[in-house]
C-alpha cells in the first residue's frame, strides 16, 4: 500500500484538527472603513430597518396564490398549496422557458443536484441533455439587477421577498404537471410575477402588516437608541424605500412616534433599482392627496419617487462620507462604483451559514477536502496505473463531498460591509461608537480574505 495511507487516515479522523470559529455577530469588511469619516447614513426600510417575521412570506404566498385564482382564473385546486419555508434561497435562477429553478455559480455553470421542476429535483442526466452540458451563455442570463428582458431566459431572484415568489412558481408548476395540464411556462411566469407585484404595488401586503403589526414586524429595541446616537453626534440620516406611505406606522413601532425628527430626508415608493439609474422621475412631496414637484428637501417631510441624480443634486451627499445600508445585493449596493458611497449589506442568511461553518462536522470535512485537493494535485503527475487509480478514487470522493448540503453556502462579496444579523442597528449601540474602523481580514500573503 501507499505510505500516504496513515497520513490520510490522520487527516480524516484526528479530533485535534480544527479551525477558529467565526462569531456570527461579526461585521465582515471587504474594504477598510473608519466610521469617524462617515457623515451621512442612509437606510432602506424592508429587511434593513424593518425585519419581518416568517409569517410575512406565508401572507405574500397566500395573497398571490388567491390572485392567480380570482384574477387570472387559475384552477381552484391551487388553494391546497401552502408556503413551504426553506424551499428556496436568495440568488437562485429560474429558466422562464423551461420552468426550472436552479443554482448557477459565478461562472454561469448550473450546479447539478440543485435543479427543480415544480417541487421535485431533475436528474443530472436530464439537465445535461437539456442544456448540452452545464454552462449557461451570458446572453441568456438576466442583467446585473436580476431583471430578465428579451432573450434573457434566466431570471435571478435576489431579494428576500422573492422567496414566496419562487415557491409559488414551483407549486403552480407542480399542480399543472400532476394534473397533466398543458401550459405555456412563459405565461405562467408572467402571471405569477404580476400576482406578486400586485401584492406589493397595490399595498395589499402593507395594509395587512399595518393591521397586525405585532405579528409581522420584529421589534428591535436598540434601533431607536442607535439612530438617536447618530443624530446626537450630528450625523445626517436619510431613508429611501420602495415601501408606500403606510411605512409610517411600522417606523413608529420600530423607532418611536417621533421617528421623522431623526431623518433629514425620507423618500417612499422610490421604485428601486430604477431610482438609481433613471433620470426621468422627479421627486414629489406628499401633501394630503397632492403630489407637487419640489426643489428643496426638508427635514420632517415625506417625498415620493424621484431619482438618485436629483437626490444628489438637492443634497450634495456624495462620495465616501456616505454609508448606505440595504438588503438587495445588486440594486441597493451598486452605489460604490457609480457614486463612491460606502455600502453595508444586510444578509440574514449569513448567520445560519456561519453556524454551519462552526460545527465540528464542517471543520473536519473542510480540513479533509483541502487535504484531498492537495493530494490530488501532488499525485496526478504520476502516470502509473496504481497512482492513477488512487487519484481517480480521490477525485470521485472530492466530487461527492462538494455536493453535500453542508457545502452549499452562498458567498456575497458585493458590499463593503456585511451584517449577518437582522439589521445593522441591532449589532448594539457600541457598534456606532463613531470612531471604530472596519477592516478586512488579510491572509499571510497580504491578500484580502473576502468573507
Amino acid at each position: 500500500g501507499y505510505q500516504l495511507h496513515d497520513f490520510v487516515t490522520l487527516l480524516r479522523f484526528d479530533p485535534c484538527i480544527s479551525t477558529n470559529s467565526v462569531n456570527p455577530d461579526t461585521i465582515f469588511a471587504n474594504n477598510e472603513m473608519s466610521l469617524q469619516d462617515i457623515e451621512i447614513y442612509g437606510f432602506d426600510y424592508d429587511y434593513t430597518l424593518a425585519f419581518y417575521s416568517s409569517h410575512l412570506h406565508t401572507l405574500i404566498f397566500n395573497i398571490a396564490r388567491d390572485i392567480l385564482i380570482t384574477k387570472h382564473r387559475y384552477p381552484e385546486g391551487l388553494r391546497k398549496y401552502e408556503y413551504i419555508p426553506n424551499f428556496a434561497v436568495r440568488g437562485l435562477h429560474y429558466d422562464v422557458q423551461k420552468a426550472l429553478l436552479m443554482k448557477i455559480d459565478a461562472f454561469h455553470y448550473i450546479q447539478l443536484g440543485t435543479v427543480y421542476r415544480g417541487l421535485h429535483p431533475v436528474p443530472d442526466e436530464e439537465v445535461i441533455a437539456m442544456y448540452e452540458g452545464c454552462h449557461v451563455p451570458l446572453e441568456n442570463m438576466s442583467d446585473f439587477y436580476g431583471k430578465s428582458s428579451h432573450g434573457h431566459t434566466m431570471k435571478q431572484f435576489m431579494d428576500i421577498f422573492s422567496l414566496p415568489e419562487m415557491t409559488l412558481l414551483s407549486c403552480v408548476n407542480d399542480f399543472f404537471m400532476k394534473h397533466n395540464i398543458d401550459y405555456e411556462p412563459v405565461h405562467l411566469y408572467k402571471d405569477v410575477k404580476e400576482a406578486i407585484r400586485d401584492v406589493h404595488v397595490k399595498g395589499i401586503m402593507y395594509r395587512a402588516v399595518e393591521a397586525d403589526i405585532d405579528k409581522y414586524i420584529c421589534y428591535g429595541e436598540q434601533s431607536q437608541a442607535v439612530l438617536n446616537k447618530l443624530s446626537e453626534h450630528g450625523k445626517k440620516m436619510f431613508l429611501i424605500t420602495n415601501s408606500p406611505l403606510t411605512l409610517c406606522k411600522g417606523m413608529s413601532y420600530i423607532v418611536g412616534k417621533d421617528w421623522r425628527d431623526l431623518f433629514d430626508v425620507v423618500i417612499v415608493q422610490a421604485d428601486k433599482p430604477s431610482f438609481f439609474n433613471d433620470r426621468r422621475k422627479y421627486v414629489c412631496q406628499c401633501v394630503a392627496l397632492l403630489w407637487d414637484r419640489i426643489h428643496r428637501l426638508e427635514k420632517g417631510q415625506i417625498y415620493k419617487q424621484g431619482n438618485l441624480y436629483e437626490f444628489l443634486r438637492l443634497t450634495s451627499w456624495r462620495g465616501s462620507k456616505v454609508l448606505y445600508f440595504g438588503d438587495h445585493i445588486y440594486s441597493d449596493l451598486d452605489l460604490t462604483l457609480k457614486h463612491g458611497w460606502r455600502t453595508g449589506a444586510i444578509i440574514p442568511e449569513l448567520r445560519k451559514e456561519i453556524k454551519i461553518m462552526n460545527t465540528e462536522e464542517y471543520m473536519h470535512m473542510m480540513t479533509w477536502l483541502q487535504a484531498l485537493t492537495g493530494l490530488i494535485e501532488h499525485m496526478q503527475v504520476h502516470r502509473d496505473p496504481a497512482s492513477s487509480s488512487v487519484v481517480q478514487e480521490w477525485i470521485r470522493e472530492r466530487e461527492a463531498m462538494m455536493t453535500k448540503d453542508i457545502f452549499n453556502l452562498r458567498r456575497h462579496l458585493h458590499a463593503q460591509q456585511s451584517f449577518p444579523r437582522r439589521t445593522p442597528l441591532q449589532q448594539g449601540v457600541s457598534l456606532f461608537g463613531l470612531r471604530q474602523s472596519c477592516c478586512p481580514e488579510r491572509l499571510a500573503t497580504g491578500h484580502v480574505q473576502m468573507l
